[in-house]
């Protein structure tokens, strides 16, 4: 299966995915395309500009064509996660959202299936100072929206996971079939 763990910043996506791979050892994980891209010398504006979120995107979608042929491929985020730091973004009004979603769409339907990692009520990640929490809420908030009720039509199957770190991984265990 072709799993992406997606979710706002620090809400544990990239530990559960860490989980899962020692568990799923047949898997292989994909790191974030942030941290790709910073190691391959791209330079990020702090805070990200709006071109730094498309770049995220447009290396997302290549990462899951890069993969397209092979499975048991666990990614640390999907186009998905970008559009919704997109559209919550101080100048969204410059990012052209019908450009995108129809390769957006494809990219994703590639996907067996999208982890969502939503805030909980009992934030389980101490937020630093310097992050901005309601941005943090926008973008989950944008996330929640279009990944469980769909207005984009993505058709890409959804299992949003709550609770600690192994209840989580619990969850993705058992829809895959694996029990604990």
């Amino acid at each position: 299966m072709r799993i992406a763990m997606t979710g706002t910043h620090r809400v544990g996506k990239s530990t559960l995915m860490e989980e899962l791979a020692e568990r799923l050892t047949e898997y292989r994980a994909v790191d974030e395309p942030y941290h790709l891209l910073e190691e391959e010398g791209y330079e990020f504006a702090s805070p990200p500009s709006l071109e730094d979120f498309i770049e995220q995107l447009r290396r997302s979608m290549e990462l899951l064509a890069d993969e397209e042929g092979a499975s048991n491929v666990l990614f640390d985020r999907c186009p998905l996660d970008f559009i919704g730091y997109l559209l919550t973004h101080e100048e969204s009004d410059a990012f052209d959202l019908e450009e995108w979603l129809a390769p957006v769409r494809s990219s994703v339907q590639t996907l067996d299936l999208v982890v969502f990692v939503p805030i909980e009520d009992r934030d389980r990640i101490r937020i630093p100072a310097h992050e901005d929490p309601e941005l943090r809420a926008r973008v989950d908030e944008k996330l929640a929206w279009m990944l469980l009720d769909d207005p984009f039509e993505l058709g890409v199957e959804v299992l949003s996971v709550h609770g600690p770190m192994t209840a989580r991984v619990t969850q993705v265990l058992e829809r895959l079939g694996r029990g604990k």
